[in-house]
């Protein structure tokens, strides 16, 4: 129930939704900063959803702890279980929030299993396009940020318990970053590249603004 004395708050409208997505290899800090801008956005009244991949689900969570901790997982069935969590969250949490004009934030999403199991794993990228696109039926993100660290920096902020990527060799890694960057350069327009070594502070700054503007 509203109270009378709040009557007076005007909330932000919003007239179309928004799909926000970050990426990054391991330690770049993405996960603060999708949390970062998730909170901020809520503290100006705007009506948000925040996820995640593998994840965002029961059956997205239950994947996730196989995807990451499981032993045993061959290269075809990760990238299956990757568009199975997918298909889920798109399904039960992204969707039905985009068609309520929601901004919809993802920590990770469709460019990490071109990353990870394409550039990283070596599968083939037009045989993933073929199968995430019959999953994500032509929804992509309006902003796709990128928070770029080397594969050195990036695994020394690692010191908890290393999951089955965090484990692999350092070329892996380098693939994965270089993939990312790849895809980055190839669509200017919805990559925002960031270098994940500045301030975290700088770094809400630099992402601020560039939403901001995609809210209008």
């Amino acid at each position: 129930m509203t109270s009378k004395n709040n009557s007076h708050i005007i909330l932000p409208l919003m007239d179309k939704p928004a799909f926000i997505v970050f990426e990054g290899g391991e330690g770049c800090g993405k996960t603060t900063q999708a949390k970062a801008l998730s909170n901020k956005l809520r503290k100006l009244g705007f009506p948000v959803v925040l996820t995640h991949e593998p994840g965002g689900t029961l059956l997205g969570n239950r994947l996730r702890r196989w995807l990451k901790w499981g032993k045993g997982v061959t290269t075809q069935t990760e990238l299956y279980l990757f568009l199975a969590s997918r298909s889920q969250l798109l399904s039960t949490v992204i969707r039905p929030a985009l068609e309520k004009n929601y901004i919809v934030i993802c920590d990770r999403f469709d460019a990490s299993t071109f990353a990870y199991q394409g550039f990283g794993r070596g599968m083939d990228l037009n045989f993933i396009n073929t199968v995430n696109s019959f999953v994500t039926d032509g929804l992509s993100p309006d902003l796709i940020v990128l928070l770029d660290i080397s594969v050195e920096e990036g695994l020394a902020r690692k010191k908890m318990k290393l999951d089955v990527f965090e484990r692999e060799e350092f070329l892996f890694h380098q693939k994965v970053r270089d993939g990312y960057l790849k895809m980055a350069a190839a669509d200017p327009e919805r990559w925002m590249v960031i270098d994940a070594t500045l301030p975290a502070e700088k770094i809400r700054e630099i992402i601020w603004e560039r939403v901001s503007r995609l809210l209008g």
